[in-house]
């Protein structure tokens, strides 16, 4: 157990709501770009559509507590809890929101997610080395870089041909309405389980500085007001909207029909789903990105703006090791003072 003075400890706590503000600020174009891109919806109207259905999971969670098995992976499954200080938290967070903003800045749909989890364990081997990395939640985090939108791609692709195949028959105006609607409740289902996994993230972060500072104790659990308070920052994150990275995902990837939005989004928030059930904390940006690819390369390759989507491949590459290095350099910072 770590002292802490309570100032303090409030005080990171606001930093960790502060990233999941800047998550949902960040990440808002996950839940929103086919929506937009479509014109479905308005940009203030997708905004708050998906800002509720992001803390619409608090209740999900509620009906379903394994659910939160992604907050033990980041609390526990990454870095030894037991070597979690408060200055590790300080660093991971730093790191994070670093990335963020820089990727936020220039329009890059990076990974809020893996931009955590670079900078939890470049603080984490700053404090302890690399014997206090939990290998087997580090490669299961790593493996679902690739899966991940592997799994959306692919998902995208089948759901527009096997959509394709039951409205064969249909008129063009009655597919129309009807991959509207199936749109809308697609992205309503993404966006629930955007809310599910990202929210989760920084709900780990705070639980286990709690949990390292003697505020909890026992088997790791998340206190109901974390979760809550986490559900509420991502939903005003996203509530802020991400403008410039909305451009990148909806429209300069591939453009889209209401069907492959409608494909895209149901793609993305299966492989999500299933991340959350496992306990996995992937990347909603990489997962509706390859969601997006798969829905435009269902209709033809060249379809897909794949100069753009090699940027956004790029900008994963680097993520983890960018916001490791800089979460390092921020824990480092702590041993100054």
């Amino acid at each position: 157990m770590h002292e802490l003075a309570f100032p303090l400890l409030v005080g990171l706590i606001f930093c960790a709501l502060a990233f999941d503000f800047l998550n949902g600020l960040h990440d808002a174009a996950n839940s929103i770009a086919t929506v937009v891109a479509t014109r479905l919806l308005t940009p203030l109207q997708a905004v708050l559509f998906a800002a509720t259905f992001n803390f619409a999971a608090y209740f999900l969670t509620l009906a379903f507590p394994s659910l939160h098995a992604v907050a033990e992976t980041i609390g526990k499954g990454l870095i030894d809890k037991e070597l979690v200080t408060p200055a590790v938290i300080f660093g991971a967070l730093g790191g994070a929101m670093f990335w963020n903003v820089v990727t936020w800045l220039k329009g890059i749909p990076s990974s809020s997610s893996h931009a955590l989890v670079g900078g939890l364990i470049g603080a984490g081997v700053a404090h302890a080395g690399l014997n206090g990395i939990q290998w087997s939640g580090l490669n299961k985090t790593l493996l679902a870089i690739v899966l991940s939108p592997t799994l959306g791609m692919f998902l995208a692709m089948f759901v527009m041909l096997v959509s394709s195949w039951i409205f064969r028959n249909a008129t063009a105006g009655r597919a129309e309405r009807s991959f509207r609607a199936l749109h809308l409740l697609s992205s309503a289902a993404y966006s629930l389980s955007h809310g599910l996994n990202d929210a989760q993230k920084t709900m780990g972060i705070i639980t286990v500085l709690l949990y390292s500072t003697g505020y909890l104790s026992g088997e790791f659990a998340v206190p109901h007001w974390v979760a809550i308070s986490c559900y509420i920052a991502i939903a005003l994150g996203t509530m802020s909207g991400g403008w410039k990275i909305i451009q990148t995902m909806g429209s300069r990837i591939t453009r889209l029909s209401q069907h492959q939005g409608f494909s895209a989004s149901m793609g993305g928030s299966v492989v999500l789903f299933g991340a959350s059930l496992l306990g996995i904390p992937v990347s909603t940006t990489h997962t509706i990105t390859g969601s997006i690819i798969g829905a435009g390369a269902a209709r033809r390759a060249s379809a897909v703006r794949w100069d753009v989507a090699r940027g956004v491949i790029t900008a994963w590459v680097i993520t983890i090791p960018a916001s490791a290095a800089v979460g390092a350099l921020f824990y480092a910072l702590t041993t100054i003072f």
